[in-house]
């Protein structure tokens, strides 16, 4: 099963690397859009939708809103405003997962799949499109996803080999604290390598990139508790290996608003 997970993972490095470089600024944006649609399809089986009917019209639905985010987003208060909220919505996915993982409602999850995947695809669909400051939005895109990898392969590796306390066991009984500390470990290199790469100040780069590397979990747990929920143990069967898209953009749905909200707020890119 490792050598699987490397495999697809490899394939799928190289199709990320090719759009964010390769591809028109325009023309990822419209793959990002795909992705988080197909996201949205995935989302409509945590909401009990099973018909195929009813699963396209939800992912429409969501690829509707975010179009119209797109938009609304042009203006940069409104896009602050946006990010903002989602940090807000994450605030709360803590507090859920923390006091009540198991209350859940189909209509309630359905609304649920609108915070996660919307602000996740503005931040770096608009990260993409940013032509000034300390990168190039590809760059800027690359050392986010550079992060939320970290955290996963750390906390994987770090789980495996030291985890023994359970870090939400009503929700995800494999992850463990010590996976989470590795993974963290592995954030704050990769922020100090990247702070370090663009020349930013490294105390500050490791502190931010260490939070978004909180939130990349959060966002991991939060999608497991909602495939708990609905009793499905990975969200599709797109990726050998991997499960389906949700399962590889969870933590990038919760870590991507903070990063664009900090980058953006700060104007160290624009």
């Amino acid at each position: 099963m490792l050598k699987l997970r490397i495999f697809t993972a490899s394939i799928l490095a190289c199709l990320l690397l090719a759009g964010l470089f390769l591809l028109p600024p325009k023309g990822t944006v419209l793959a990002f859009g795909a992705v988080f649609t197909f996201g949205a399809w995935e989302w409509a089986g945590f909401g009990a939708l099973r018909a195929a009917a009813s699963r396209i019209c939800y992912a429409l639905c969501v690829a509707l809103l975010l179009l119209l985010s797109w938009a609304w987003s042009r203006d940069p208060v409104n896009l602050m405003i946006l990010l903002a909220v989602a940090c807000a919505w994450w605030a709360i996915a803590v507090l859920w997962l923390s006091f009540a993982p198991g209350r859940h409602r189909p209509a309630l999850t359905l609304l649920c799949g609108v915070p996660v995947l919307v602000p996740a695809f503005i931040g770096v669909a608009r990260l993409q499109l940013a032509t000034r400051g300390f990168a190039r939005g590809p760059e800027a895109v690359l050392l986010l996803l550079l992060l939320v990898f970290g955290a996963d392969i750390g906390a994987f590796f770090a789980g495996r080999s030291f985890g023994r306390h359970k870090l939400a066991p009503r929700v995800s009984p494999g992850k463990t604290w010590e996976g989470a500390a590795g993974g963290l470990a592995t954030v704050a290199l990769v922020a100090w390598g990247g702070a370090a790469h663009f020349g930013l100040p490294i105390a500050a780069g490791v502190a931010f990139g260490c939070a978004v590397g909180i939130f990349s979990i959060i966002g991991d747990l939060t999608e497991s508790m909602f495939k708990r929920a609905a009793g499905i143990k990975d969200s599709g069967t797109l990726l050998p290996g991997h499960g389906g898209i949700l399962d590889r953009i969870d933590s990038v749905t919760a870590a991507a608003p903070l990063y664009a909200l900090g980058l953006f707020g700060s104007g160290v890119i624009a």
